[in-house]
């Protein structure tokens, strides 16, 4: 019987999901006589509350109570470090969507039938609702930050050739299948309990802790799975957490809030739209010597997790190039709209993207295919005389391998050619125009807050040698789960099948980091490994003694336990070392080595290794329309030594997607009064299975394993290859390139069919 692991193990919900048997939060077992919940709701963007008046609210049927800022004894705050998002509105209304109060009712339909009764009167305040008005009104959270290296002012001035421009990136909804859920039950002594559809449980304890003015000890959380969460379920979940918690103490009834999609839209932070301007000197081969870039995000209200999402940004504005002479800055717009938040990336899109616009800007204004300005402008690889250049934070880039990675995924995808070909076909048709693209990704795996990058695991042995697996990590759907089971099971030597995968709770494995930054593997896998560590030399020391041999010729592997000569089952060896009185059960942590970083300065080693990928992608646009199709992709991406190669297929392929969605069809539309406009899947288009390439070749680049000493030597795959997608808004562009005399249409993204049209109608000769 051989080991799991590197092996395409399916996830371990997939029958439950496509079967329906799959429990989320809301298809938790319910009392019924448990409570429901409604959000009373801002109707406008920035106000003074005058009056509430909710009368009426609670005459309606089934209605038990209503909750205000008013109810809440500890702190009237869900914000994840600042403390600047209150969970009820008191006094300041501050965006369109934010809750006043909550209803608490027999049926979810009379508490939001309820709702409606409230009588809310406001002193409306100008409302500042774009990046453009917090600029023109100086509108920021903070002063703006920046990273630097070199001379940028002079580099600037000496460089042959200069060009500056400009680009602006839409927000993203998360639009996970499952929208934000918490059931709360009441226990003993003011005890909570909770479900919740959150990757951060921790700080679901912490929030409702002192939102309730008690003790972390007296709040547990669980969280078994998520229906997708993408960033969005991080710090986002508090809100209904603490309200279902407020409820139920204040009843000592279990309480419940599920929000319906429109309102999940309306109500939740989004991926931060950005406006990106820079300023860039170059030689007239293509080599940039200097780089000025200025980013502007729009945060919303507060805070929330800006801060760490601008740092990300700069971090990753320079994407897989060396530019010896480089300034990032950032400014973190307020405006009266919802707290934006994390996103698959954390900032590292937008900052990623910003780059590759000024890659293809160069490359049109010499003549040049844009790939040939991208390798004159790599990091250089590993192994050369070159490498190890350092990053505008200071961090030396020692385990490059994007030169060799793209080198063979043009090769492999025909990309010279291809391009050939469809320049050839765009001087013979006039309408139907393709393009074609190869980008990069350099991405940094690590928290950016030094502190976040641990975690701990519990692990028991039964005596019927089946393993019982608890760690801090949590499913949204991604597979990790399966993967720390077959890290489990391989350091036993047993298959996965007798490792149990259980809920992840805050009781089991406390203080734990948020399931983020694609370190759920790395952190989990590290410190399961250890406690497995633990248990085996507990059990091999024992088993050595008892068959007098030696110690360091036990092993586990095949489900048996070998001892000197004697082989016996690992099930008869967990009830030997039982019946010795010999400890099975072990928690395990891990901290990432190596790191640091200082946010003052904006130097250091903020990363514990960098994933690296490329993707080609071919499109086809009408030009009479704007619609458009992603014809072909072509991926080849950086594993180091995959665990899973399926669920790692899986994260690239739907990383990818998800990306092209962000850049061609998912647009945000806010209207003049701060509403969001497009708060349904009628109104806003996340791409479907027909949105796929008929043509979608995903390859794993396996170069001998991760050169840091990570888990079995794999790499991080969940955010990596989101950014992937930055190649089809290029090629897009390329697409439509030739219809100017020169340089390259200014297209912001999204690109959507209107948007091209758009474009294409300003630049028509």
């Amino acid at each position: 019987m051989s080991s799991d692991l590197h092996k395409p193990i399916a996830h371990d919900s997939a029958a439950l999901y496509v079967t329906g048997a799959a429990k989320f939060t809301d298809d938790i077992s319910f009392p019924e006589d448990g409570l429901h919940i409604a959000l009373g709701l801002s109707s406008v963007a920035h106000g003074k509350l005058v009056s509430i008046d909710l009368e009426e609210v609670l005459k309606a049927d089934g209605v038990v109570c209503c909750l205000t800022a008013e109810d809440i004894q500890g702190k009237n705050d869900a914000s994840p470090i600042f403390g600047d998002d209150p969970v009820f509105a008191d006094g300041l209304v501050s965006y369109h969507g934010q809750s006043i109060f909550a209803v608490v009712a027999g049926s979810a339909k009379q508490a939001r039938m309820a709702a409606l009764k409230a009588q809310i009167v406001y002193e409306e305040l100008p409302a500042i609702l774009t990046i453009d008005d917090a600029i023109a009104q100086n509108s920021l959270l903070r002063p703006p930050h920046h990273i630097e290296t070199g001379d940028v002012d002079r580099g600037l001035l000496a460089a042959p050739r200069r060009l500056q421009g400009r680009i602006k990136i839409g927000g993203q909804e998360h639009f996970y299948l499952e929208g934000q859920a918490a059931i709360a039950l009441p226990g003993e002594a003011a005890e909570v309990h909770l479900h919740v559809s959150s990757q951060h449980p921790t700080e679901i304890q912490h929030k409702v802790a002192e939102a309730l003015g008690i003790g972390f000890h007296q709040v547990s959380v669980q969280v078994r799975r998520m229906g997708g969460a993408f960033g969005g379920k991080e710090s986002q979940a508090n809100l209904p957490a603490i309200i279902a918690a407020l409820a139920a103490v204040k009843t000592g009834k279990p309480a419940k809030l599920v929000y319906d999609r429109d309102e999940d839209m309306r109500v939740t932070g989004k991926r931060h739209d950005f406006q990106i301007s820079y300023d860039v000197g170059f030689t007239n081969d293509g080599k940039i010597l200097a780089l000025n870039v200025e980013q502007f995000l729009r945060c919303g209200m507060s805070f929330d997790l800006s801060a760490a999402i601008a740092d990300r940004a700069m971090m990753h504005a320079e994407n897989a190039y060396f530019i010896p002479d480089m300034r990032v800055t950032a400014s973190l717009c307020k405006t009266h709209t919802p707290s934006n938040t994390a996103f698959r990336g954390f900032g590292g899109p937008q900052g990623i993207m910003g780059m590759e616009r000024i890659i293809d800007d160069v490359a049109a204004t010499l003549g040049l295919d844009p790939l040939v300005i991208r390798q004159r402008n790599f990091y250089p690889d590993k192994g050369t005389s070159e490498s190890g250049k350092p990053t505008p934070y200071g961090q030396p880039v020692t385990d490059c391998v994007i030169g060799q990675l793209v080198d063979r995924l043009s090769r492999d995808a025909h990309y010279q050619t291809r391009r050939l070909e469809i320049i050839k076909w765009n001087k013979d048709n006039p309408v139907l125009r393709r393009g074609i693209a190869l980008t990069p990704v350099k991405f940094g795996i690590s928290f950016n807050k030094t502190m976040l990058n641990q975690a701990g695991a519990l692990v028991h042995i039964y005596t019927d040698g089946t393993i019982h697996l608890n760690h801090g990590g949590t499913e949204m759907g991604q597979g990790l789960f399966t993967k720390i089971a077959q890290i489990c099971g391989d350091a036993f030597g047993l298959p996965i099948d007798r490792v149990a995968i259980t809920p992840t709770h805050t009781g089991k494995v406390p203080n734990s980091s948020a399931t983020a930054a694609s370190s759920g593997t790395d952190l989990n896998g590290m410190a399961t490994a250890a406690a497995a560590e633990t248990l085996k030399a507990r059990m091999a020391t024992y088993l050595a003694a008892q068959y007098q041999a030696d110690v360091a010729s036990v092993r586990f592997a095949d489900a048996h336990v070998y001892v000197g000569d004697e082989a016996i089952s690992f099930a008869k060896a967990a009830m030997m070392c039982w019946q010795g009185r010999i400890s099975l059960s072990a928690t395990g942590f891990y901290a990432t080595p190596e790191i640091h970083w200082d946010p003052d300065k904006a130097k250091g080693v903020p990363f514990y290794y960098f994933a690296y990928g490329a993707a080609v992608t071919e499109v086809a646009v009408d030009r009479l329309t704007g619609e458009n199709r992603l014809l072909r992709v072509d991926i080849l991406h950086d594993v180091g030594r995959s665990i899973n190669p399926a669920l790692d297929r899986g994260q690239i392929e739907g990383g990818f997607i998800q990306g092209a969605g962000w850049l061609t069809t998912e647009e945000l539309v806010y209207g003049k009064d701060g509403r969001l406009q497009t708060h349904a899947p009628a109104t806003y288009k996340i791409p479907a299975c027909s949105d796929r390439p008929a043509i979608m070749n995903i390859t794993l680049f396996e170069s001998g394993g991760n050169p840091a000493d990570t888990i079995h030597k794999s790499k991080a795959v969940g955010e990596p290859p989101f950014m992937l997608a930055t190649s089809v808004h290029s090629a897009l562009r390329h697409a439509i390139e030739g219809l100017i005399t020169e340089g390259m249409p200014n297209l912001d993204a999204p690109a959507t069919a209107e948007q091209l049209l758009m474009t294409l109608k300003g630049m028509a000769r």
